[in-house]
């Protein structure tokens, strides 16, 4: 047996606490830092989902978690100079050149606020470019299979020496059956081994008048679903451009992980509103802090920052009002987005506000007795909707 002994469980009171293997070798090594049991449920789900990513686009790839679910995941697809601007990456030097510090940027950038003090997790090697963008983030750790020597200096110096780094053995394999204890009482499965490729868009599975779906959305689908199974259900997923934009996550109800995660990709493509990007902050404000001031700005409350007795607070000049018209306005110009389920839509309100935040193309298992209607529904909105036949429940 080898083990790793933690700080402390999920939380401080939770001690002694340790990870274990029963027989052979743990497949991680701690490079640096004392990780924690948060830390590493982060670090082995994220690994699983870049890893599944990778192997199912051919593409890097690169996910942000807290707290057991993904903020949000990518694959390296180059970001255009506007995208680079709201990952707050644009002064990085050579990215387009690093497949991973591209698929990072975007998992980190899709949903900044929840991705604050993330876990990264890498499907390949770890370079000097990703090292900068996280050395200047919020960030607990990261785990990769392997990491460039610049890249390891750059992150041993943040956190004053303690930022938790892991290397995993991308060759381990686990055991088909896996167990955990709650409550005193062992549960056993089987490992969620369900393949999420192309495969589940055949012709078959697309259930709507709509058939068509172009290849890039067909990896957005993909990039949707991987998420979904190593997100804390119920669970819906917005992806676009390789990227997932709005994560719905840990939900009783269907309808509000939509609203969740559709109200997520609103809040992605109204940070590329020509208002925001003319923002002008005030010089000192750092990138947290910019970044909760654009999170105001465009929301229902964007009084706090705007208002008379607080814009020179936070900015040069007053910035333009950005009204719920100019959004809707702006917002309705967005098509294209795909959408993922982890169970299906049990009634049509599902894609009626999907269908407000841009989707045009949805993947859900089907199963309810209501799926004629929502069949419908998708035809009469013009969405095109393949019925996968894989639930992705995940706790």
């Amino acid at each position: 047996m080898q083990e790793i002994s933690l700080k402390y469980g999920c939380n401080p009171n939770q001690t002694p606490a340790r990870i274990y293997t029963q027989s052979g070798n743990l497949p991680v090594e701690v490079i640096n830092g004392r990780p924690g049991y948060i830390n590493f449920l982060d670090a082995l789900n994220g690994w699983q989902l870049v890893s599944e990513l990778k192997k199912a686009t051919g593409q890097e790839a690169a996910a942000s978690f807290k707290h057991v679910s993904p903020a949000s995941a990518a694959v390296g697809t180059p970001l255009d100079e506007d995208t680079k601007k709201v990952c707050f990456v644009e002064d990085i030097e050579d990215l387009d050149f690093s497949p991973a510090a591209c698929a990072y940027a975007r998992a980190r950038g899709a949903d900044r606020m929840s991705s604050f003090g993330d876990w990264v997790s890498l499907s390949g090697e770890c370079d000097e470019i990703v090292a900068k963008i996280i050395s200047r983030e919020v960030s607990d750790g990261i785990i990769a299979p392997s990491y460039t020597k610049k890249a390891l200096e750059i992150l041993k110096a943040k956190r004053k020496g303690n930022y938790n780094i892991v290397k995993i053995d991308q060759s381990y394999t686990p055991s088909p059956i896996e167990a955990k204890q709650v409550f005193g009482v062992t549960f056993e499965q089987q490992r969620n081994n369900s393949e999420i490729s192309e495969k589940l868009f055949t012709s078959e599975n697309i259930v709507t008048k709509e058939k068509h779906i172009p290849p890039s959305s067909l990896r957005d689908l993909i990039v949707a679903l991987i998420t979904l199974k190593y997100t804390q259900s119920n669970s819906v997923c917005f992806a676009e451009n390789g990227q997932a934009i709005g994560v719905g996550a840990g939900q009783q109800s269907r309808i509000h992980c939509t609203r969740l995660a559709a109200q997520k990709a609103d809040n992605w493509h109204l940070r590329f509103h020509p208002f925001v990007r003319e923002l002008d902050f005030l010089p000192g404000l750092g990138r947290p802090e910019k970044n909760n001031i654009i999170d105001i700005y465009i929301s229902n409350d964007s009084e706090e920052v705007t208002g008379s007795g607080e814009w020179f607070k936070y900015f040069s000049k007053k910035p333009k009002t950005l009204g719920g018209a100019e959004k809707q306005e702006f917002l309705s110009g967005f098509t294209g987005v795909s959408l993922g389920s982890d169970a299906f839509f049990p009634f049509e309100d599902n894609i009626e506000r999907a269908r407000k935040s841009g989707v045009s193309y949805i993947a859900q298992p089907g199963g309810s007795v209501r799926d004629g209607e929502v069949i419908n529904c998708c035809d009469k909105l013009g969405i095109t909707m393949a019925f996968t036949g894989v639930r992705l429940f995940h706790h």
